[in-house]
């Protein structure tokens, strides 16, 4: 038996999506006064996936879209994190970029799927 979660491709995407954030930070050096940063985007840029995950296993519809919402703000407080270590120059203007655009990607399927679930039958 699958989990019905792993059938979405938005969950796929947003599990893929934080392996290539965690793969791209961990290779920064920094002072030990940052590691607080790089556990936060490690936990927010996880935290996409698995909240798609735990609104799928909710009992309604309401619930899985308000984990869908919060699925979306770790999102974007990943790609705020990611901007910030931009900037530090912690990461290339180019790593940034590619994960925006991957992040941009997997905020329209996160819409997509909230409508898809609050459409009126």
């Amino acid at each position: 038996m699958q989990l019905a979660y792993k059938e979405l491709a938005v969950w796929k995407r947003a599990v893929n999506f934080a392996v290539a954030v965690i793969d791209t930070v961990e290779g920064i050096s920094t002072d030990r006064k940052h590691y607080r940063l790089l556990e936060q985007i490690e936990a927010c840029s996880s935290s996409v996936s698995m909240n798609i995950a735990e609104g799928k296993g909710r009992f309604s519809k309401k619930e899985f879209t308000q984990y869908l919402y919060i699925s979306r703000g770790s999102l974007y407080e990943t790609l705020t994190l990611l901007e910030i270590f931009r900037q530090r120059n912690w990461i290339s203007d180019n790593q940034c970029k590619e994960l925006e655009h991957e992040g941009l990607e997997i905020a329209a399927m996160i819409k997509g799927l909230i409508n898809a679930v609050n459409k009126p039958e």
